[in-house]
C-alpha cells in the first residue's frame, strides 16, 4: 500500500461549509479510486479555513480485469468473423471459445485481459474530475478563468509515497509547498509526505490542522479560563463548531463589558454576542446570571496576552448593546398593544393578507380550540391580538429571532396578564426537534391555532412542500401540532380543529381565495404523514404504526397510545403466538377469496365442538374488546383478544376449514372473517409483519 496525501489551499472558506465539504471531498475521492479498483485504508481528513486535507492508504496498481468480448454466430460470414478476431487482437479462431444461447444459437466470444494501472495515473484523473465538479453551495470564478471554487485556489499538494504527482487544475500546477498561518507563519513550507506535513505545518506554520483539535483546545482553554476567574462558559454547540473553522491558531481571550447591559434581557445580550460577535456567553456560578464578560476566540497569540485584542472586542459589543439598549427604550415608550394597528404594515403573503389579518384569524381560531383545553376565551382572544404586535418594535427588526421573546418581555413590564405574557413567549414553539412545545393552555391555544393557520392558508393557494423544498417550514408546523397534542395529552380531533380552520377563514377574511372542498382530507393526510414520522423517530415500528392508522384516525393522541400498546403486546410471546394465529386467519381468507366470493352474514347451524366453543368465545371477546376500546385501555383490549388463541388453536387443530359439505365449509370461512373483523378492531393484523 501507499500512501496518498492531497492538500488544497485557497483563500478562507465559510465556516460553514467546512465540515460538509472535507466530508465531500473524502467522500469522493474514496469512491473515485474503489471504482478504479484502488481499495482505500486508513483514510484520514481535516477542514480548516483555508485548507482541505486528505490522506488514504491505496494499491500501488489497479488489478487487472477481463472484459468478456462477443463475436459472431459461428455460422456467420466470413467476413463478419475476420472482424470479430480484429477487434478482439486473436491470431487464429481457433484461439475463440464457443457459448450457446438458447434463443441465437452458438457463437463465438473470448475475454480480453486489461492491464491494471499505476494509481499515478488513476489519481489525477480522479482530482482533476472532483474539484471541477465539487458539490460546493455557493461557488465563484476567480480572474478570467471558468474554473470554480468556493474561493480563489492557491496551491495543491498530492503526494503518492512521498512522489510528486504532477496534475494541474486551473492553471495552478501540483507542488510540495504550502503556506501555514497569514501572521505567525514563517514563509513558504516544503513537506515530504503526511507525516512531515502534520510536523511543519503546526510547528512551523502555526496552522492546527484538525478542526476536531481545534474546537477542543477552545472549549478546554475557555473553561479553564473561565475558571480560574470563577465563572461559568455558557456552552454552544454550533457557536463552537462556527469558531472553530474561524481560526487556524486558536487563543482564547476573557473579555470585559459594562455591568450597565446587564439590564437588557439575556437572550438580547447573547444573541448579540454569538450572531454579531462569534462570542461565547459567560455566567455567574452562584447566580447563574449572566457575568459581564464574554470569550473571544482569536487567531494569533498576542505578545500582551490579548489585552488589546480584549479591549478592542468590547468597544465593538458596547457599540451593539449600545443600540440594543436604545432600540428597547423607544419601544418601552408604548404600550405593546399599540402596535396592533401598525401590523397591516407587514405583508404575511401577498395572496393571503397581513400580520395583522392572519392575527385576526388565529383568534377566532384560538377561542374555537380553548374550550377544550379549560382556558379562559378572552384572556385566549386577547394573547392572540397581541402575539404579533412585537414583529414591529425595533428590538425584532433588529433581533428578528426573538420575536416573541422581545414582545411576552414588554408586556410582562407592563403588568400584563401572565398566560398572556407566556403564550406570546411560547406561539411558535416547538420550533425544532429539541425545542420544548408549550405547556399553558392558553399557549398552547395560541400556538396550535397559529400553525394550523399557516398550513391552512398555505394549501389554500397551493403552496405545499415539494421534495425537499420547504420554504415556508410547512412540516415544521405540522409537526409542531402533532407534538403539541401528544406531549400534552390532548383529546383533540384533528379534522374538527380543521374544520374550525376553515371557519374561522372565512369569518375573518371572506375575501381569501375560496377553498377547495378537499382541502381538509388532503391537509390531514399530511399531518398524519408527519405524525407518522415523528412515531417512527421515537422508536415504533413502521408496519405497527400502519396497521393501526389505515383504519382511520382523527385522535392522535389515541392512536398513538394503541400503537405504543400493540408493540410492547406483541413484544411478548403471548403476543407473537396471536399475531401467528391472525396472520394465519387472514392468509386462508384471502386464498379463499382468490377463489370465490367469500360468504359473509351470521353463522348460522354449526355441528363441530370446537366450532361452537369459538363462536362463544368470539362472541365475548368481541364485547370485551369494543368496551375496552372505548375506555381506551388498549392493553386490555389487546389482552381480551389473546384469550382467543386457546379456542382458535382447538378450532384449527381439530375443524378442517375447507369441508366437503358446502354449508360447513361456508360456516368456518364466517368463523375465521369473524377473527379478523374481531382483530381489526384493534388493528390490521394483516399488515404486520412477522
Amino acid at each position: 500500500m501507499a500512501e496518498l496525501f492531497i492538500e488544497i489551499f485557497s483563500e478562507e472558506i465559510p465556516a460553514r461549509m467546512q465540515l460538509k465539504a472535507g466530508e465531500n471531498f473524502s467522500t469522493l475521492m474514496v469512491s473515485g479510486l474503489k471504482k478504479e479498483g484502488l481499495l482505500c485504508e486508513n483514510i484520514i481528513y481535516h477542514t480548516g479555513p483555508r485548507r482541505l486535507v486528505f490522506k488514504a492508504d491505496i494499491p500501488l496498481k489497479s488489478p487487472n480485469t477481463f472484459e468478456e468480448k462477443k463475436g459472431p454466430r459461428v455460422n456467420a460470414p466470413e467476413k463478419a468473423i475476420e472482424g470479430f478476431l480484429r477487434g478482439a487482437g486473436l491470431a487464429k479462431l481457433s484461439s475463440a471459445s464457443i457459448k450457446t444461447d438458447k434463443k441465437k444459437g452458438d457463437y463465438y466470444f473470448t475475454k480480453i485481459e486489461k492491464k491494471g494501472l499505476s494509481s499515478d495515473q488513476i489519481v489525477p484523473e480522479i482530482l482533476v474530475s472532483i474539484m471541477n465538479n465539487f458539490p460546493w453551495p455557493k461557488s465563484m470564478k476567480s480572474g478570467v478563468s471558468s474554473f470554480r471554487w468556493v474561493r480563489p485556489l492557491k496551491g495543491i499538494i498530492c503526494l503518492i509515497d512521498g512522489k510528486l504527482i504532477d496534475c494541474t487544475i486551473d492553471n495552478i500546477r501540483t507542488n510540495r509547498k504550502t503556506e501555514g498561518h497569514r501572521r505567525h507563519g514563517k514563509g513558504l513550507i516544503t513537506v515530504k509526505n503526511f507525516s512531515d506535513y502534520c510536523q511543519k505545518i503546526e510547528n512551523e506554520g502555526y496552522v492546527m490542522i484538525s478542526h476536531l483539535d481545534r474546537k477542543n483546545k477552545i472549549l478546554s482553554d475557555a473553561k479553564s479560563i473561565c475558571e480560574v476567574n470563577g465563572l461559568e462558559l455558557i456552552e454552544d454547540a454550533l457557536l463552537l463548531d462556527e469558531v472553530s473553522g474561524l481560526v487556524e491558531w486558536p487563543n482564547v481571550i476573557l473579555g470585559h463589558m459594562d455591568p450597565l447591559f446587564l439590564k437588557l434581557p439575556p437572550e438580547v445580550i447573547k444573541l448579540s454576542m454569538r450572531t454579531h460577535q462569534k462570542y461565547f456567553a459567560v455566567k455567574d456560578p452562584s447566580s447563574g446570571n449572566l457575568s459581564p464578560h464574554f470569550i473571544v476566540v482569536s487567531n494569533q497569540t498576542a505578545p500582551d496576552g490579548g489585552a488589546e485584542i480584549a479591549k478592542g472586542n468590547s468597544k465593538v459589543l458596547s457599540a451593539r448593546l449600545s443600540d440594543a439598549k436604545f432600540f428597547q427604550k423607544e419601544d418601552m415608550k408604548f404600550n405593546l398593544e399599540d402596535n396592533y394597528a401598525k401590523l397591516n404594515s407587514i405583508v404575511f403573503h401577498k395572496k393571503l393578507g397581513s400580520v395583522r389579518d392572519k392575527s385576526e384569524r388565529v383568534a377566532l381560531l384560538a377561542t374555537s380550540i380553548a374550550p377544550y383545553l379549560d382556558a379562559d376565551l378572552e384572556i385566549v382572544k386577547k394573547a392572540a391580538k397581541l402575539a404579533k404586535c412585537d414583529l414591529v418594535t425595533n428590538m425584532v427588526i433588529e433581533f428578528t429571532s426573538l420575536q416573541g421573546q422581545i414582545g411576552a418581555m414588554y408586556y410582562a413590564a407592563q403588568g400584563g396578564n401572565k398566560d398572556i405574557v407566556k403564550a406570546i413567549e411560547d406561539q411558535y414553539k416547538p420550533q425544532g426537534p429539541s425545542d420544548n412545545v408549550p405547556k399553558n393552555p392558553v399557549a398552547i391555544a395560541l400556538a396550535l391555532a397559529d400553525k394550523i393557520d399557516t398550513l391552512l392558508c398555505f394549501w389554500g393557494i397551493e403552496e405545499k412542500p415539494t421534495g425537499s423544498k420547504d420554504p415556508y417550514a410547512l412540516r415544521r408546523a405540522a409537526l409542531g401540532v402533532v407534538r403539541i397534542i401528544l406531549e400534552n395529552k390532548l383529546k383533540l380531533n384533528i379534522s374538527n380543529i380543521l374544520e374550525m380552520a376553515v371557519s374561522s377563514r372565512v369569518n375573518a377574511d371572506p375575501c381569501l381565495p375560496e377553498l377547495d372542498p378537499s382541502i381538509i382530507d388532503s391537509l390531514l393526510f399530511f399531518i398524519i404523514d408527519r405524525f407518522k414520522v415523528h412515531l417512527r423517530d421515537n422508536g415504533l415500528r413502521q408496519d405497527l404504526i400502519n396497521a393501526v392508522l389505515q383504519l382511520g384516525v382523527d385522535d392522535l393522541l389515541s392512536a398513538s397510545n394503541r400503537i405504543k400498546s400493540l408493540q410492547s403486546f406483541l413484544s411478548t410471546g403471548e403476543g407473537i403466538n396471536l399475531l401467528s394465529v391472525c396472520k394465519r386467519s387472514g392468509n386462508i381468507l384471502k386464498a379463499e377469496e382468490k377463489k370465490a366470493k367469500l360468504p359473509y352474514g351470521d353463522v348460522d347451524t354449526l355441528t363441530h365442538k370446537r366450532s361452537v366453543e369459538l363462536l362463544n368465545a368470539l362472541i365475548q371477546a368481541r364485547k370485551n374488546i369494543v368496551l375496552e376500546m372505548r375506555n381506551e385501555s388498549y392493553s386490555m383490549a389487546m389482552t381480551a383478544l389473546s384469550n382467543l388463541r386457546e379456542p382458535i388453536d382447538l378450532f384449527f387443530d381439530e375443524v378442517k376449514v375447507n369441508d366437503e359439505n358446502l354449508d360447513i365449509r361456508a360456516n368456518n370461512l364466517r368463523l375465521l372473517i369473524m377473527i379478523r373483523d374481531t382483530a381489526l378492531e384493534i388493528a390490521d393484523f394483516d399488515a404486520i409483519t412477522g
